[in-house]
């Protein structure tokens, strides 16, 4: 097996993409500085053994996506199986303005580059990669309601930038995935994230094309260790995966996350395929 991944420079893409390795499958990521790995020896072994290829790109600029497919599809000998696109950005603070994401699009134009360069030999529905793509919980008019009262103030004080970048990558998933989208229900994005228009951009799948697509959204992420490990010995889950929206509940650790990605989402795709994944400690 195959991965491309996106945003694997560190947490969650990281994380992920080490399990992947850890499993025998081969994996090309894309990086804006593949000198990010020099001093991490696990990887470097990976890299050293034509396990991991690194590729010099950029997620915001359309060539440098459509070099790393290029590569992942040479890497895996004419297939990708799986790709994993966890791209985000941290807001910085601005006195005028709060926590702002520079740039605003981040998360959002970089989704539309990989749509956009896909390769034709991939683009059927016998060839399809299966697409993982992390955006959050709390994003959507909905899913924010179901959050509880105390995170609602902080989710819209200081993410809120990146999670209006979010909305606009789960818009676009919505129409490759031939989703339904209300601006009533899941919010209207904004033009500095997604331009109108969008949906005509050169490259991008016509509408319900895709359909192998889970999105991963997962609560308040923290740096904690990964619980779901442990807890298998004891034959517990340790967090909660349920597909559409949960009531309550806080966080889950970014190396959670990348195990449901893994051990859920890949493994166990048919359960999965075509679904928001909500997840969170009980």
């Amino acid at each position: 097996m195959h991965a491309f991944v996106l945003g694997g420079s560190k947490n969650i893409g990281y994380y992920a993409a080490l399990r992947l390795l850890e499993q025998g499958t081969t994996v090309t990521f894309l990086l804006r500085r593949t000198s990010v790995f020099d001093n991490d020896e696990q990887m470097q072994s990976y890299v050293k053994q034509g396990k991991a290829t690194l590729v010099a790109g950029d997620g915001l600029k359309l060539e440098d996506v459509r070099k790393g497919w290029e590569a992942a599809l040479e890497a895996g000998h004419g297939t990708v199986d799986v790709v994993l696109f966890s791209i985000g950005g941290v807001p910085n603070f601005h006195l005028t303005k709060g926590f702002v994401l520079d740039p605003p699009d981040l998360c959002t134009r970089s989704l539309l580059n990989l749509f956009r360069t896909m390769p034709p030999a991939l683009r059927s529905p016998a060839t399809q990669p299966r697409f993982v793509v992390v955006t959050s919980r709390g994003i959507t008019q909905h899913s924010h309601s179901t959050l509880p009262f105390a995170l609602r103030g902080f989710y819209g004080m200081f993410l809120g930038s990146p999670h209006m970048d979010k909305l606009g990558a789960e818009r676009i998933l919505a129409h490759c995935m031939g989703r339904p989208w209300s601006t009533h229900t899941d919010g209207e994005t904004k033009e500095n994230v997604l331009p109108p228009g969008w949906q005509k951009l050169d490259g991008l799948p016509a509408e319900g094309e895709f359909k192998r697509v889970v999105i991963v959204r997962p609560a308040l992420l923290t740096d904690g260790e990964c619980r779901a490990d442990e807890a298998r010995k004891k034959g517990k889950p340790a967090y909660k995966a349920v597909a559409g929206e949960e009531e309550g509940g806080y966080t889950v650790s970014r190396r959670d996350t990348a195990h449901f990605i893994v051990e859920g989402a890949v493994k166990n795709w048919d359960q999965w395929e075509g679904k928001g994944v909500c997840l969170v400690y009980h």
